[in-house]
């Protein structure tokens, strides 16, 4: 069976954008994205800023990401962005991604997060994490009644970004899976 889908947010799990903006947190280093770049482009992103994008990344994220028992999968409104941008940064190949371009900071109507149809659309009943500082109680309520497989929503707050106990949790979810395989 495939291994469980990992969808990364940047912006938030990775890039903690909303610590003190005179602090970088310990650990990270700071990337600077030109706006020529073209990432968000037409949708009030990069595209419309005078200033490069600041970025804060860890760069021990990466390795972390690849112990775990994931297929990773960018699921950020950088889109493929993250790899010409993040991935170096953090050691990561290159990763696939959610094209979210039709969907891209549309809100619906019934509060679900904008990322959560195309993300269940993506895994095709394939177990799934994902982890996100945007994630709500709508968005697992919408997961649990559309998604033929697990889905584990891990929410991350976007002051610190992702930290030890953020990665025990997704080891707890992968171990939950090979539990539940080997006794079904």
């Amino acid at each position: 069976m495939n291994r469980p889908l990992l969808f990364l947010d940047v912006d938030g799990p990775l890039n903690p954008y909303a610590a003190k903006p005179e602090k970088r947190p310990d650990g990270y280093i700071t990337l600077r994205v030109p706006q020529e770049s073209g990432i968000h482009e037409g949708h009030g992103g990069l595209s419309t800023r005078r200033r490069p994008l600041r970025v804060w990344l860890n760069p021990k994220h990466g390795q972390a990401l690849l112990r775990h028992d994931y297929e990773l999968c960018w699921a950020t409104s950088w889109m493929n962005d993250a790899n010409r941008w993040i991935a170096p940064v953090l050691g990561l190949p290159e990763l696939p991604f959610v094209d979210f371009a039709d969907v891209l900071f549309k809100d619906r109507s019934d509060g679900v997060h904008w990322k959560t149809g195309r993300l269940i659309d993506h895994a095709n009943g394939r177990p799934f994490a994902w982890v996100d500082d945007e994630q709500s109680d709508l968005d697992q309520a919408y997961v649990t009644a559309h998604h033929r497989g697990r889905g584990f929503l891990h929410h991350v707050n976007p002051r610190i970004g992702l930290r030890e106990d953020d990665f025990r949790e997704l080891t707890d979810f992968a171990r939950s899976l090979d539990t539940s395989r080997a006794t079904g």
